[in-house]
């Protein structure tokens, strides 16, 4: 066997077993994963990989599962500091009466900036690489996540009243853009328009939002039909659905997450479908707040992009994506009295490439291919919690949690080794939540 020209790589992981998520329902046992420059530049058998190629690091895990870095496709990372802080409400009187005000009273550019930062710190630690997020002063979140060197995509948002972030809804749409101008050329970032929610965003806010988004080729990323409360709403102020609504503005298409996607007639499933949308699922947040189960099966059997999302630390109260994926399968097992529904293999597609695909990442994140980013989670499943082990994919979705995470990478980059957060300083976040859990705490009271 002949070594390659230039047999130097920057890492070799070597695992027990890599499921790479391409193609699908692969796993290869005693494979190694070559990093160079940042990118997967080989899979391969163990012996042939330190055959062909030296490295100044490598990393032996005998009893791990490589997996592509898991997608929260749906959060508000800088809610991490409104944990618990209004439980067991209703949506609307829980953001009417307790988040809203909060914000009102609280939100800044510091605000954002260290929430998102200690939302990065759980989610590395959970085997996040990359998360889809929606919240003000998207700029802080910018900086948080350069400074955690994770990977996300920030939400321009928008809404028809004024916060302490904007005035009006032209004020939040310059405020995003410019925070996309200031960040344009950033290899860990993306961009997407982020309107809220068909309840607090206007035709007219939707038109202009339609027009960026054709003429920047954004993603755009929605709440839509999550409580029967707001389809109601909907037809009584605009005699139409918000799924039908939204397509008769033109805003269906390819470049539309549809957050939560729980109450969906079978004509509006088979419109997405039909528009190429994809969805994002928060189980857990639809479950706490009694917003209901979306028709997942249904939605994949029309063939309907999905992906898996946290939602936000308020509503949730957790950003674990192990948490959401077996939670996703076994909802979907349940409500349809099959349990093949969902199987694990694609229940972690589903938090992983399908969420790349509905970000227009898929050509560099959301499986372990050759040529694509090497954003990675290394799975401990040596415990015994987690054997004997016969299916690997399986355990991911059923047996393993997110406190077996041992090492992750981003860009090729170690953010997390032996669950030892490396880019952020956990005592100076520490000593930053104190400070506005005792801040907030005092207003509540």
């Amino acid at each position: 066997m002949q070594a390659h020209d230039d047999s130097t790589a920057d890492t070799l992981i070597d695992a027990r077993w890599v499921i790479p998520m391409e193609p699908a329902r692969r796993i290869l046992p005693q494979h190694t994963v070559v990093i160079k420059e940042g990118r997967i530049e080989a899979i391969l058998p163990t012996g042939e990989a330190h055959f062909r190629y030296s490295a100044k690091r490598v990393y032996r895990l005998k009893d791990h599962v490589l997996i592509p870095g898991l997608i929260n496709l749906h959060t508000h990372a800088a809610m991490a500091l409104l944990r618990g802080l209004a439980d067991d409400l209703p949506l609307m009187e829980w953001l009417k009466g307790h988040i809203w005000p909060a914000e009102s009273r609280h939100m800044s550019a510091d605000f954002v900036r260290d929430g998102t930062l200690l939302a990065c710190a759980e989610m590395l630690r959970g085997g996040i690489t990359c998360f889809n997020d929606m919240y003000f002063f998207p700029e802080a979140a910018a900086e948080a996540v350069l400074a955690a060197r994770m990977r996300a995509a920030i939400g321009m948002i928008a809404i028809d009243f004024p916060t302490p972030f904007a005035s009006d809804a032209d004020d939040y749409l310059a405020k995003g853009l410019a925070a996309r101008d200031r960040f344009r050329g950033e290899a860990l970032l993306n961009f997407c328009m982020a309107p809220h929610a068909p309840y607090t965003v206007g035709d007219r806010t939707f038109g202009k939002i339609l027009t960026y988004a054709e003429q920047l080729d954004l993603t755009v990323h929605v709440h839509l039909h999550e409580t029967e409360d707001e389809v109601r709403q909907s037809l009584s102020q605009h005699g139409l659905r918000p799924l039908q609504r939204l397509h008769d503005i033109g805003l269906l298409g390819p470049n539309l997450i549809a957050v939560h996607a729980i109450h969906l007639l079978p004509e509006e499933i088979a419109l997405l479908a039909k528009q190429g949308c994809h969805v994002a699922h928060c189980p857990t947040s639809n479950l706490k707040l009694a917003s209901g189960i979306a028709p997942v099966a249904e939605m994949l059997r029309q063939g309907v992009n999905i992906g898996i999302g946290s939602d936000g630390a308020a509503s949730n109260n957790r950003l674990d994506m192990f948490g959401e994926l077996r939670l996703a399968a076994l909802l979907a097992k349940g409500a349809n009295h099959a349990a093949d529904a969902l199987p694990a293999h694609q229940a972690l597609q589903m938090a992983t490439l399908n969420a790349a695909r509905a970000l227009g990442i898929d050509g560099h994140t959301g499986s372990l291919v050759p040529g694509k980013a090497a954003d990675i989670t290394a799975v401990d499943l040596s415990g015994m919690e987690t054997s004997p082990c016969y299916d690997a994919e399986s355990h991911l979705a059923y047996a393993a949690g997110r406190e077996h995470v041992s090492h992750v990478w981003v860009n090729g980059e170690l953010l997390l080794d032996e669950r030892e957060l490396v880019t952020l300083d956990t005592q100076e976040l520490k000593a930053k939540v104190a400070y506005w859990q005792e801040r907030i705490a005092r207003h509540e009271a």
